[in-house]
């Protein structure tokens, strides 16, 4: 089974995310895409984000409906900070039926030199690339790689911090959300302060 790896803290999930999710799912070659909710992302600050539990709950809550997402805590498992070369290998050998991509932006692209082992993830990875309005792909230097496909998806700019900062400010972002995770956020008072 092909499975890509949608990685994110997810810190909310919100409806950019699911239509990304959906069309990687609908509109590549992949059999299924697991939203890998991330503890601690080695580049964020810990003490910004919502509990982990809360974080996963509301990705199940955001992808009940959709039989090819499905939620992953996989990295909870894991030695923290981690490195996405790590959650591959033990990804590997906890599926070594699965072949495992990464989908990210090209935002994320642009800094894939950045990250531990990125040879190696290169090496052994297809990666999925969703374009950003903030990102030009000719500056992307690893674009022509045969292991990376840019795919053409929805253009899609909501961000996490702006749905807190909006919650904060007592605005309402209720159409950025799945109903249910709005209604999660909204009966546990996230965000708030």
């Amino acid at each position: 089974m092909k499975i890509g790896l949608y990685f994110g803290t997810f810190n909310p999930i919100h409806v950019g995310h699911l239509i990304i999710a959906n069309h990687m799912a609908e509109h590549s070659d992949l059999d299924q895409v697991w939203m890998v909710v991330t503890p601690h992302n080695p580049h964020k600050k810990k003490s910004t984000l919502l509990d982990d539990f809360h974080r996963l709950h509301m990705v199940h809550l955001a992808t009940e409906d959709y039989a090819k997402i499905k939620p992953s805590d996989i990295e909870f498992k894991l030695s923290q900070p981690n490195y996405t070369v790590n959650t591959l290998v033990h990804l590997e050998e906890k599926f070594p039926s699965h072949d495992f991509s990464l989908i990210m932006g090209e935002d994320n692209l642009k800094s894939l030199h950045k990250w531990k082992n990125y040879e190696v993830i290169l090496q052994n990875h297809n990666i999925y690339v969703y374009p950003r309005i903030s990102s030009k792909a000719e500056n992307l230097e690893l674009k022509d790689h045969p292991r990376i496909h840019i795919i053409d998806a929805p253009i899609v700019e909501i961000s996490s911090t702006f749905i807190r900062n909006n919650i904060k400010e007592g605005k309402n972002i209720q159409p950025l959300l799945p109903n249910k995770v709005w209604e999660y956020i909204d009966h546990n008072n996230f965000y708030r302060k």
